[in-house]
């Protein structure tokens, strides 16, 4: 391993983090509040650590995969625990535990939450903690590779934080790693600039639509109130945020595709088309639901909660309009449903993800044919109207295996540890994994994870890494073999 080069990225890492600081030390300057003392110091704290490690850099970089993987999954346990800081020198989250949970359900776009009431802390920490998702939503890692050296194998940093579907889709448009982070860091800032200006321009207070856009383009689903959006009742924001949400599911190149006028590629793509009907129906049959149930009187209504609570839990952004859990089971079946789904590969979402499910049903069809229908025909499976590798099939099986195993395991762990009831323990663990951030249960949209014991919230809090890196480059650390020379 190449100790020196990784200790620079690290150090890049928190510099970084110190100048990310800065941002909430200036809105608690703006609201005279007392929280600056504790931001300042941890900016101070983050920039002496990291100074030294960037400073001290080796002439020669050089970085194998064993090192992105490293860097990949301890980078994001160090930024937590820099992160959780001003939380517990202001006190607002004395524990320790409970707030690098926070951090790390901030960074990993999970928005899960130990707070009982959000609205009392000061304006700057309330910053902070949705900051945490802007720069989480695209990785931070992929934000860090802008500063690095140019040929310091930030390709495979990039491999070591992205999905299992981007390497199917093989979603790279640009020859050079640190352009396409450009690229991409733009078209993403560029999406939480208008809907900002969105939410502003209906009524939506500035500091509110920042830490609003923050939490929806990152499909992440912290909010500045306690009870999310469902605070404003208001029809236009939760249209706006909508909208937004379902943008952020979507693959970011496909963006940089529509600013170069390729609509052709944006057309033949698979997995939005399968997307956009996938979302169609499911918000299509619970609108029907509430509807015919009495649950809203009016179609519009029942229209606008089920698009929003839909579109939010597929793309595992977790924000609430209502109380979910008080519609009819039907109702709460279907969001239980998409909560596995997950939206497209390439975006700033968690879950399985649409390329997969379609990879396997498109393995299941062709498999049938073949058994009863043409036993003696090669049927390539398509993709995007290419032809995809065995490989990308295998992955998509070994992937699904992966993340049933790991909720049926971790919710067998969470109810030995918590002695919680299995809808509970069950739902915590998909809300975690899949970065969905409210579940159903005791951690339901008008709960939150602060009963849960210490040893639960560090294991939350490692199923909320291993999701965010889309488990393999986390669970390969498990392996013998991959410490060896």
């Amino acid at each position: 391993m190449h100790f020196r080069s990784i200790a620079y990225v690290v150090g890049t890492l928190l510099m970084v983090t110190s100048i990310a600081l800065l941002f909430p030390i200036i809105t608690s300057l703006i609201y005279q509040e007392n929280d600056f003392n504790a931001l300042l110091i941890s900016a101070v704290v983050a920039f002496g650590m990291g100074l030294p490690l960037w400073w001290f850099s080796p002439k020669d970089y050089e970085l194998s995969f064993r090192d992105a993987v490293l860097i990949a999954v301890f980078g994001w346990v160090i930024i937590s625990v820099v992160s959780a800081l001003p939380f517990v020198i202001h006190g607002s989250i004395p524990s320790f535990t409970d707030a690098f949970f926070e951090m790390m359900s901030g960074y990993t776009t999970t928005g899960a939450t130990i707070l009982t009431d959000i609205e009392s802390l000061p304006h700057g920490l309330l910053f902070w903690r949705s900051e945490t998702h802007l720069l989480g939503g695209m990785g931070f890692l992929t934000l860090t590779l802008i500063f690095l050296p140019h040929g310091m194998a930030g390709v495979r940093i990039f491999r070591a934080e992205s999905s299992p579907g981007q390497v199917i889709t093989k979603e790279k448009f640009l020859p050079r790693n640190r352009d396409a982070m450009i690229w991409l860091w733009s078209i993403y800032l560029g999406l939480n600039m208008l809907q900002t200006l969105m939410l502003w321009g209906g009524g939506m207070s500035l500091f509110d639509s920042l830490c609003h856009a923050f939490g929806t383009v990152a499909t992440a689903g912290f909010s500045p109130k306690n009870t999310s959006l469902g605070y404003y009742g208001n029809a236009y924001f939760d249209w706006v945020v909508t909208i937004f949400m379902f943008l952020g599911g979507m693959t970011f190149m496909l963006f940089y595709h529509m600013l170069k006028g390729e609509w052709n590629l944006v057309r033949i793509n698979t997995e939005l088309r399968w997307y956009a009907i996938i979302v169609g129906f499911f918000c299509g049959i619970s609108t029907l639901i509430l509807w015919m149930n009495g649950t809203y009187d009016r179609f519009f209504d029942a229209l606008r909660h089920a698009s929003f609570q839909i579109i939010s839990l597929l793309t595992t952004t977790g924000f609430t309009t209502a109380d979910y859990e008080l519609w009819p089971q039907s109702a709460q079946m279907l969001l239980y449903v998409v909560c596995f789904i997950g939206a497209c590969a390439g975006s700033t979402t968690s879950g399985i993800k649409i390329v997969h499910f379609v990879i396997m049903w498109k393995y299941m069809v062709t498999t049938i044919k073949k058994m009863f229908f043409q036993p003696r025909t090669i049927l390539p499976i398509l993709l995007n109207q290419r032809a995809i590798d065995p490989f990308a099939v295998n992955l998509s099986i070994c992937y699904f295996i992966a993340n049933i195993f790991l909720v049926l395991g971790g919710s067998c762990v969470m109810v030995l540890l918590d002695s919680m009831d299995f809808q509970t323990g069950m739902s915590s663990v998909i809300a975690a994994v899949m970065n969905v951030g409210p579940g159903f249960g005791d951690v339901g949209p008008s709960e939150n994870y602060a009963h849960i014991s210490a040893a639960g919230k560090w294991f939350l809090a490692w199923l909320m890494l291993v999701g965010r890196l889309e488990m393999f480059s986390v669970l390969v650390l498990l392996f013998p073999s991959f410490w060896k020379k």
